[in-house]
């Protein structure tokens, strides 16, 4: 009697560690961004977006002039269905994974063809499709969520990465 007393105590407080853990909400929440061009073709981002939550962000928490996964979790990743330019980069129609290097004044979006990645270490320079310039302004005001988003115009738009004071934007052309 003791024994199935045991078992059905373990179980039951199995079952209620397991409840209260599908309760939590992720530090980092998935979230999406997409670039939507005249002709019906896309670009879609996936990110986890960490929060500041009054951290030191860039040159603290993300060290300036190291590869950083761009958000939180898993890599960020990169789709698109038409071919595209990007910071005078061609990029082919397909499934990506972003990474970007932080400095003060500039950073580099690296577009990486191998997919499926925790994010870091980074060790994936022989999959590199290529680096471009980003150039990096203030915010007008703290950003407490890392968010990526899209300002579509003609047959481009311009991608903008937001956290803590900064923005770092690159602009990305449809290539027809």
């Amino acid at each position: 009697m003791q024994k199935r007393l045991a078992i059905v105590t373990l179980l039951l407080l199995t079952f209620a560690a397991f409840a209260s853990a599908q309760d939590k909400k992720p530090l980092s929440p998935p979230a999406t961004a997409q670039c939507k061009f005249a002709d019906g073709k896309s670009i879609t981002v996936n990110y986890s977006s960490p929060r500041a939550k009054g951290r030191k962000i860039y040159g603290g928490l993300v060290p300036y002039g190291q590869v950083w996964r761009t958000g939180a979790n898993e890599a960020t990743t990169f789709v698109t269905d038409t071919n595209l330019t990007v910071g005078g980069k061609d990029v082919p129609a397909g499934s990506y994974t972003i990474f970007t290097v932080p400095n003060e004044d500039k950073w580099s979006l690296i577009i990486n063809k191998k997919t499926g990645e925790w994010g870091i270490p980074y060790k994936y320079e022989s999959d590199e499709l290529g680096r471009a310039d980003m150039e990096v302004s203030k915010t007008d005001a703290p950003v407490e969520n890392f968010t990526i988003s899209f300002h579509e115009m003609g047959n481009g738009c311009h991608m903008y990465m937001d956290w803590e004071n900064t923005r770092a934007t690159i602009e990305l052309k449809e290539k027809k």
